[in-house]
């Protein structure tokens, strides 16, 4: 009997798409669940006549696969996972490898690749994006983990992963251990980032400007045929065209308090440990937050004053303007996100292709969209650049685009409309180039309460220098650290 060409674990609808992927590209796929009930069902239904095989245990799923063995688990992240690596390692051969394709925390991931290499034993983190759609048609992948793995590994990710237009992959090696995750994990947080851009456009043209779903459902549809055609936008021009039942905008009828799954939170805190400015996203996951609160949010409402939203001028030139503020406002989300990756790679001592990277979101993932082709001629173009905001092109983009983006933020202020995601973008933008920041200030208050030392423009940088503020303090200074 043929043997399969990789086993899958966990056949929620993600892995189920993935599976019937992995089949009609040609390979044969044996599956096992937990629950054997839905690996019966599985293969007797949607799987049927299908070159997959049922297996309804560990030993018979590993038994059942050509050496050497890839074994791929599609389940819920945290303890699940390690507790069936557990269960696989007495199972397979040195050699044999095991993938993890749920969306697992990159230190996990790292601190696994470690404890099955010491095993003997090959392991890969990948990230998959697309959601259900992209698993059965062709998702993004982002693996990571033990090189050695991946030439066994590549044929199949690469024929089942999305193509962009020239036939090229959505989906390369990353790094090594935990690259993979970490590169997924700034995915989506940059998916948080879109999302409440266009959800604060939509805010906008919805209190301020007066429009209605039908009218925002023709603005979406044109801003996905330009520089803002992407997933996300095509999704949001689709939603905001959708009735229900009685003829009226669905989304209207929708409760205004949003879920997370902890990604974007976990970028949050890996820029913070990183010291990196990654504020658009920051202030996306706290929006996320701020909505949950909703009772408490009602109850202010009733309190709090605030002016009444009024628009006055031309509204068409406002939508524009609305366009030019999601565009600057995406490339400064993503500027900010590679930043962090970049970092991410000093630490951890990984070899990133940030154009490779690019190319990998350009299709089948939630975040793809055209102006990622942009991403990677920048950095085919500078595989060192430090700022995204430097490339000839994104710095056209931004003089071109930050006039509509003033004044969107601006009548978002004025008119007491929160757009914390488009407002802190700006701030960014002009912190990044400002020559002069007033952190000297800041400097010396650290020195007078607590002897924490500061620089001086008239002296070599890393020369440290304590002033006695009071005459009381003396001259003996903090240790200087960096958190």
């Amino acid at each position: 009997m043929k043997k399969s060409d990789i086993g899958l674990i966990g056949l929620a609808v993600m892995g189920e798409n993935l599976v019937m992927n992995m089949e009609s590209h040609g390979f044969t796929v044996s599956v096992y669940n937990r629950t054997t009930e839905k690996v019966k069902n599985f293969v007797e239904g949607r799987a049927k006549g299908k070159n997959i095989v049922g297996t309804y245990s560990l030993e018979e799923l590993v038994t059942s696969l050509e050496k050497p063995r890839k074994v791929m688990m599609m389940i819920k992240a945290g303890s699940a996972v390690d507790a069936t690596i557990e269960s696989l390692i007495p199972l397979l051969e040195e050699g044999d490898i095991i993938i993890d394709g749920g969306n697992s925390h990159f230190p996990d991931t790292a601190r696994r690749t470690a404890y099955v290499e010491s095993k003997g034993l090959l392991y890969i983190g990948t990230g998959v994006s697309g959601g259900e759609e992209g698993a059965l048609k062709g998702p993004s992948m982002m693996p990571g983990g033990s090189p050695e793995a991946w030439e066994s590994v590549k044929p199949i990710f690469q024929a089942i992963c999305a193509k962009v237009e020239d036939g090229s992959p959505c989906c390369d090696w990353v790094g090594e251990n935990g690259a993979g995750h970490f590169v997924k994990m700034v995915h989506n947080g940059i998916e948080y980032g879109d999302m409440q851009l266009i959800c604060e456009a939509y805010q906008l043209m919805r209190d301020y400007l007066g429009l209605t779903a039908d009218e925002m459902h023709k603005i979406f549809t044109e801003y996905n045929k330009g520089d803002l055609d992407s997933y996300l936008i095509e999704i949001t021009r689709d939603i905001l065209g959708y009735k229900d039942t009685d003829g009226s905008a669905i989304v209207e009828k929708i409760l205004d308090t949003a879920g997370q799954k902890g990604t974007g939170k976990w970028t949050g805190i890996a820029a913070l440990d990183e010291g990196v400015p990654l504020t658009l996203i920051g202030e996306a996951v706290f929006s996320r937050c701020l909505s949950a609160i909703k009772e408490e949010r009602v109850e202010a409402s009733k309190v709090l004053t605030g002016p009444t939203p009024k628009f006055e001028g031309d509204k068409a030139q406002f939508i524009s303007d609305i366009k030019d503020a999601l565009f600057a406002a995406k490339i400064v989300s993503y500027a900010q996100g590679y930043t962090l990756m970049r970092a991410a790679a000093k630490t951890y001592g990984w070899n990133l292709n940030y154009g490779g990277i690019a190319l990998m979101w350009r299709g089948g993932c939630i975040i793809r969209s055209v102006f990622l082709g942009k991403i990677k001629e920048a950095f085919d173009n500078n595989p060192v650049l430090t700022n995204l905001l430097l490339d000839p092109y994104f710095k056209g983009v931004m003089d071109k685009a930050q006039a509509g983006w003033r004044r969107v933020c601006a009548a978002a202020i004025t008119n007491g409309i929160p757009a914390p995601a488009m407002t802190t973008a700006l701030s960014y933008y002009d912190g990044y180039r400002c020559e002069k920041l007033p952190a000297n200030l800041l400097q010396a208050q650290r020195d007078y309460f607590g002897a924490h030392t500061y620089e001086r423009v008239d002296a070599p940088r890393g020369q440290f220098f304590h002033t006695n503020w009071t005459g009381e303090g003396g001259d003996t200074a903090a240790s200087n650290y960096v958190v």
